[in-house]
């Protein structure tokens, strides 16, 4: 995944941002806290954090409103958080974030599950609806706008009828997470 942002980040810019709102960035990987929650569906946003942070060598700290890392690319600061706020409330810790760090809103990126994708599927998209999704739901309430940019990663669709929940709060099936993992740490 590291390797992903690199190859977004370095596409079409200089290797040192000109100006100060260039130098700083904030990816947010929406989950829910708790270890009830660590290997769902739901909580991909982590996961895809967890794995760039691993890659990239930086370690989280628990501070106001979730964990917080940070590290270097191409001549700019990247803040990682994992809200605390749980996946419904995020847009407070990313509002919080934001301000305090003075990020403007172009270089702030929403990790999050999709259900409406494929299991692996990326996209990545700069404005749009929160398609029934809580956590972007409340996002867009906070920030007030539906333009910021978002990585949605599929989590497929194999549930029935009023299963939504039960599914996306389920756990990746062993073929699902050998195959999560792999993806996560290329």
């Amino acid at each position: 995944m590291y390797q992903w942002f690199k190859a977004l980040w370095g596409k079409g810019i200089s290797q040192y941002p000109t100006s100060d709102h260039m130098k700083k960035f904030l990816i947010v990987g929406l989950g829910n806290i708790g270890e009830e929650y660590a290997q769902t569906r739901h909580n991909i946003g982590f996961k895809v954090l967890d794995a760039l942070s691993a890659t990239a060598e930086f370690t989280y700290e628990t501070v106001k409103l979730g964990d917080v890392g940070s590290f270097k690319i191409k001549g700019r600061n990247v803040l990682c958080l994992k809200p605390s706020t749980y996946m419904n409330r995020s847009g407070k810790a990313i509002k919080y974030w934001m301000e305090k760090e003075k990020i403007a809103l172009e270089n702030v990126l929403v990790i999050t599950d999709d259900i409406n994708l494929p299991f692996g599927t990326l996209r990545l998209k700069t404005k749009g609806s929160h398609g029934g999704h809580n956590g972007l739901k409340d996002i867009q309430d906070t920030l007030g706008t539906i333009n910021y940019n978002r990585l949605r990663i599929g989590v497929g669709s194999e549930f029935g009828k009023g299963k939504q929940v039960d599914y996306v709060l389920g756990e990746w099936s062993e073929e699902e997470g050998a195959q999560l993992k792999e993806r996560l740490h290329k």
